[in-house]
Formats: C-alpha cells, sequence, structure tokens
C-alpha cells in the first residue's frame, strides 16, 4: 500500500484504537504495523497532536517490564472525531468503489 494512502488513514486508525481500549504508542504501533506496514516513528506524532487538541488524555500506568509506559485515554471530542472520519471514511469508500467500477453514484 502507497505512503500518501496510509497517511490519508491513519488518523481514523489510530483513533479507532484508542477508542477500543486504553494503550500505550509502542502496541498502538506494533498492531498498525502488523497491518499496514508502518514505521514507528510515524505513530508518535499522531498521538502528540491528539493529545494537543483534546482528542486523548494520557496517564501513567506500572509495566511490569521497565518504566511506567504513558496510556492514551480517548476523550469525548476524540469520540466524536473518530465518528466524523468514520462518516467521511465510508462516504470516501463509496464513491472510490462507485469510480473504479465504472458504477452510477446515487
Amino acid at each position: 500500500m502507497g505512503a500518501q494512502l496510509k497517511k490519508g488513514v491513519l488518523d481514523l486508525v489510530v483513533l479507532s484504537k484508542i477508542c477500543e481500549r486504553d494503550t500505550y504508542g509502542y502496541d498502538i504501533y506494533q498492531e498498525i504495523n502488523r497491518n499496514l506496514g508502518i514505521s514507528e516513528s510515524t505513530i508518535y506524532p499522531i498521538l502528540r497532536k491528539f493529545t494537543k487538541e483534546g482528542l486523548c488524555e494520557t496517564y501513567l500506568r506500572e509495566s511490569s517490564g521497565g518504566p511506567p509506559r504513558k496510556y492514551f485515554k480517548i476523550t469525548r471530542k476524540g469520540e466524536n472525531r473518530l465518528d466524523d472520519l468514520k462518516v467521511d471514511w465510508r462516504r470516501f469508500e463509496k464513491v472510490v468503489n462507485i469510480l473504479i467500477r465504472g458504477d452510477r453514484y446515487e
């Protein structure tokens, strides 16, 4: 999958992962990387942006294998943004499918 295509959907994917459960950056990276093949450095700027915009909050949780980890938890504002991104994605997906299949747009 092309880098620009991945970049265009990462906000949606990362916010979706945080919405599923409170989680930390490396865990998000691993799950997305298994499916999309991204670099670890891609995730952290997105998480900082989300925190700055109030889409998620952070807290520290003890780790059994090292220092405490910074966990990300979605906020109500983040849930609203995620809902908007999902609507945008579904519209985009529908239009692209129509265009590549040659279907009529309804």
